[in-house]
């Protein structure tokens, strides 16, 4: 899933990502949470979700946190929670000190890279 509020930056993703599977968006941050719900009771979790920071109605940071909670309250173990690779324009070490400290697993400044995207998406084994 590719939460971005940017329509060219969550279409340019999207694109990208398709190519390896079926790939969702949403448009903020309560959409992205309803998203990655409905498909954990649906049976279908997303593998990855790239998630951008600022964005309206609930930011990227606030969404990776209860994401984080919600799967630490289901027992999760690292090799079974989603892959989050925090999508931004942001490059200070606040953010990024508290992205990691949320468990992130990849933090990618924009615009973004696609050869660095895809090397991490084949180090999380997932291409």
């Amino acid at each position: 899933m590719v939460v971005e509020d940017d329509f060219t930056s969550r279409f340019l993703l999207q694109t990208i990502l398709s190519t390896y599977g079926e790939c969702h968006g949403a448009v903020n941050g309560r959409e992205a949470l309803e998203a990655y719900k409905a498909s954990k009771e649906k049976g279908e979790p997303f593998d990855l979700i790239c998630l951008d920071i600022m964005m309206p109605e609930m930011d990227g940071q606030e969404v990776l946190k209860e994401i984080r909670d919600i799967e630490k309250e289901e027992g999760l173990t690292s090799e079974q929670e989603v892959k989050i690779i925090m999508t931004t324009a942001l490059s200070d070490s606040q953010n990024k000190t508290r992205a990691i400290s949320n468990l992130c697993n990849a933090y990618l400044i924009k615009p973004i890279n696609k050869a660095k995207l895809l090397d991490h998406l084949k180090f999380f084994g997932l291409i």
